[in-house]
């Protein structure tokens, strides 16, 4: 028989085990190993039955054990040290308090920061994540949690969270979709005073409504609000609004998207209400699904005390907005059509004070390219933040030259977008045995900081390790490895309907003494799943070499609309099966956070051979990094930004056209097998004469001393405190009421009055030399006549642009230098203003003249997109070559 209801029992902790409770409710556990090795202790099997889940662990003990664990004085030892250490690392001062916000050049730090995200992905007992977007955010809450940084986290909470993936029998990819229930989870429900469950509503058109709970993770410190439509209050339509991770149609996305920004807004507000937490002042949207954040905002804002027109109000939001975007190509950014936006919005719809028309010019693509029928969240994004960045710096000027034509006029260097690379949170990632290698050297508390705030001094221990002591440590990973690849492969295999007779061979898969390669991410046809294919009998021979032989361990999950992806799957799957290779290349299903904490500290190399630029950051090196695996990636992503032949290798990349696609694999693919074949696999192998590696060794140190500082999770979360939180508070601040409507008149006013801005001539106040050459460190004086119209000097800035150009007198590499107004307008109303362009660069070397707004309240020039640039007979004779 079925149940027509399911729910869950908890059980009765006996007074002494109280503390386990506030434990395991509090997801530090997920990257505290004394708290994990405490929850082990009270049930070793139902510990490894519960999937490592402390919640679930709690709700299956038996009572007799419970009760002899109440009794236990060492056990209710461990469990005070325990609990205060969780008190005293949710109460005492760390990194943010402990930071003096008032020095030099540092803004005042915000009280407190929203951070919207579609996806989170802190540990596997909340499976609310589908790849790297979600791993990023859960490290970011959690690294913000080691810093002190009083953020709010908010999402959905799916009740299917994202697809678990197994094999066919002939190596095709399957979904499925398990149902979660909350309260077998570690969240609780948000309640008001009365005990009823805070509800958050949206209203949709033809009179419905979509009603929401709120559910809260404990992140450390970091509340995650996690919005629930599965609520007996809604139709079944809307009960399935959070059903699962990127799921359902173009409507399904938009409501989806809806209770995000909106219902995510309305869910700070009530939380904060509720508890006294700070309002954030600084709200951080994590990609465009989140975007709608910023209308709610306005929505406020106009419907307040102070009452702020749109305009207004849109700068106050722009103000204290950030906006990160991580995809690297238009086709990642959702869409949607303009009359489908135009009908959720409105008068019968959400947000009906706001001007629909205002709201579809927020989305709509208006560069060179675009579709105007379409409402892009992206565009949305950056038009709604006055900050913005990439995930690296490769791919902030991939962004930059993506979204230029939302600034007309400005090169793609000067769009106002910058770049924060990415970090992992290393408590999370590093192995156990690592970390307490870390802390026999330099003390654990000193072990913690260096995980968490960083600081490259404290890394530099690692080069006092013997040679010895770092390799024994890498075979110990790699064979914990092999251990888990065998049982995970025994159990796909049986799932694909194989016997237990048939998987004997399942017990030599893999050698913990053979050069272990790894490769696991999502399969998107850019990430090229299937690159080590390209020339299989090469690949074979490699896997088969008699004295320097090499494993791959592979894992990944394809979208399960992409059918292109599951075939690449299918691919490597079918490779894996032949059982000449078998023993040395596995495909593991099913990749997600629980694997790739054994994945990546296993593997001695960990390979990435994305299209170059596609990969926006790529953080998975990064982790197998932290255990000393060595990355061999092209240069893409964080890859591209700080490689050095001391941490791995670099793949050589191909140009070509998308016409050369197959041409480009084969170049690539070949300089892949190379680098295995005669620099990697060479030196894993080469060893002294007590069988350790000296070389490789040298390397896994240098990586650990001199990478690992660089790609902590605490590193990222710093600089976005103190390079766009920060100054983004103080912008808030500065933006009350009365300024912001100032401001928004001032920007009204100029963009009417930009027509008439024009620069009618410039000149040189100097002689060219008679040579024809100007002498490098000297100084070319310009004189330009603008035309401001109704704007006044104090509005604009009138710059000179000068640099190196090429044979099309495009100016590389420019910088400004300002010109100044030299008396007032003439009788035409023209002003002369006049400078000087220091010559700071031999070779042909070239300049121009523009006008910008300038505003004290702007952030960056380029940030209105309004520009005015001489014709090009208003300019004198080229300027002379700079020796």
């Amino acid at each position: 028989m079925k149940a027509i209801r399911r729910f869950t029992v908890r059980p009765v902790l006996p007074g002494p085990l109280r503390p386990l409770t506030d434990l395991a409710r509090n997801l530090r556990w997920s990257w505290h190993t004394e708290t994990r090795d405490l929850f082990q202790t009270v049930d070793p099997e139902g510990w490894r039955a519960a999937g490592g889940d402390p919640v679930r662990l709690l709700g299956s003990v038996p009572a007799a054990r419970l009760a002899e664990l109440a009794g236990d004085r060492r056990f209710l030892r461990r469990l005070a040290t325990a609990a205060d250490d969780l008190d005293d690392y949710l109460n005492n001062p760390r990194w943010y308090q402990t930071r003096d916000p008032q020095g030099p050049d540092q803004s005042p730090f915000p009280r407190a920061i929203a951070y919207f995200s579609p996806e989170f992905g802190v540990t596997a007992a909340l499976p609310q994540y589908s790849g790297g977007l979600g791993i990023l955010a859960g490290d970011h809450l959690k690294a913000a949690s080691d810093l002190g940084v009083p953020l709010i986290g908010v999402g959905l909470l799916y009740r299917h969270g994202y697809f678990r993936q197994s094999l066919s029998p002939e190596g095709w990819q399957l979904e499925h979709y398990p149902l979660l229930d909350p309260d077998e989870l570690p969240v609780t429900l948000m309640r008001e005073p009365d005990g009823s469950p805070t509800r958050i509503t949206l209203t949709l058109p033809a009179g419905r409504s979509l009603h929401a709970h709120i559910r809260i993770a404990r992140v450390g410190r970091v509340p995650l609000l996690m919005l629930d439509s599965d609520v007996e209050e809604n139709e079944p339509g809307e009960r399935e609004v959070t059903d699962r991770l990127y799921g359902g149609g173009s409507e399904h996305r938009l409501l989806q998207e809806m209770l995000l920004g909106i219902g995510g807004v309305r869910a700070v507000r009530a939380y904060c209400a509720l508890t006294g937490h700070p309002e954030p002042e600084v709200f951080h949207t994590n990609e465009g699904h989140a975007g709608f954040l910023g209308l709610e905002r306005i929505r406020e804002l106009g419907e307040s005390e102070a009452a702020l027109d749109f305009d207004a109000a849109l700068e106050a939001v722009r103000a204290g907005t950030v906006f990160t975007t991580h995809t690297p190509v238009p086709a990642g950014i959702d869409r949607f059509d303009h009359q489908l936006i135009a009908r959720h919005f409105g008068e019968r719809g959400e947000l009906p004070s706001l001007p629909v028309e205002r709201i579809l010019r927020l989305g709509r693509e208006t560069y060179p390219g675009g579709d105007p029928g379409l409402f892009n969240m992206a565009v949305m994004g950056l038009r709604l933040a006055q900050r913005a960045n990439g995930v690296s710096t490769l791919h902030g000027a991939v962004s930059r030259g993506m979204f230029a034509g939302l600034w007309p006029g400005f090169d793609a260097e000067e769009v106002p977008i910058t770049a924060v690379t990415n970090g992992v949170h290393a408590p999370t990632w590093i192995a156990p045995e690592v970390q307490r290698l870390g802390a026999r050297r330099i003390g654990a508390s000193r072990a913690e900081d260096a995980l968490t705030v960083g600081g490259s001094e404290l890394w530099n221990a690692v080069v006092d390790i013997p040679d010895a002591e770092i390799w024994e440590l890498r075979r110990e990973l790699r064979e914990q490895l092999v251990t888990e690849v065998r049982r995970r492969l025994r159990a796909s295999w049986r799932q694909r309907g194989a016997g237990a007779a048939e998987l004997g061979w399942v017990d030599s898969v893999l050698d913990p003494g053979v050069l272990t390669i790894g490769f696991a991410r999502r399969v998107p046809s850019y990430k090229r799943l299937t690159l080590m294919l390209r020339d299989r009998e090469r690949l074979t021979e490699l896997l088969l070499h008699p004295a320097r032989p090499v494993q791959i361990v592979v894992a990944g999950k394809a979208h399960p609309a992409d059918d292109g992806g599951k075939r690449l799957v299918q691919e490597l799957v079918r490779f894996a099966d032949d059982p000449r290779v078998r023993h040395r290349i596995v495909f593991l299903p099913d990749y997600g956070m629980r694997m790739a904490q054994k994945l990546y500290p296993g593997c001695d190399v960990w390979l990435n051979n994305p299209l170059r630029p596609l990969e926006a950051c790529g953080t998975s090196g990064m982790k197998a990094a932290l255990n000393g695996g060595l990355n061999l990636s092209v240069l893409d992503g964080w890859w591209d930004e700080w490689y050095e032949p001391d941490f791995g290798w670099a793949i050589p990349t191909a140009d070509g056209s998308a016409g050369a696609e197959e041409r480009r694999d084969d170049l690539e693919a070949a300089a892949l097998y190379e680098l295995i074949e005669n620099r990697v696999a060479p030196r894993f192998y080469e060893r002294g004469p007590d069988g350790v590696p000296r070389r490789w060794v040298e390397m896994v140190r240098r990586t650990l001393s001199s990478l690992g500082p660089k790609v902590l999770a605490g590193r990222m979360v710093r600089e976005y405190v103190e390079r766009l939180y920060a100054p983004a508070a103080q912008a808030h601040r500065a933006l009350d009421a009365e300024t912001a409507r100032a401001l928004a008149a001032w920007k009204d006013r100029v963009r009417t009055a930009w027509r008439e801005v024009t620069v009618d001539h410039v000149e040189t106040l100097e002689n060219t030399p008679a040579d024809g050459a100007a002498e490098l460190g000297g100084t070319l004086a310009l004189r330009a006549r603008v035309t401001l119209g109704e704007l006044q000097p104090e509005d604009v800035e009138v710059q000179a642009v000068a640099g190196r150009v090429d044979a099309d007198d495009a100016i590389a590499d420019a910088r400004t230098w300002p010109l100044k107004p030299s008396g007032g307008p003439d009788l035409e109303g023209r002003r002369i203003y006049e400078g000087a362009v220091s010559l700071d660069r031999t070779g042909p070397f070239g300049y121009t003249v523009r006008v910008l707004p300038a505003h004290p309240l702007l952030a960056a020039s380029a940030e209105p997109g309004l520009v005015a640039m001489p014709a090009e007979t208003a300019a004198d004779a080229p300027g002379p070559p700079v020796r």
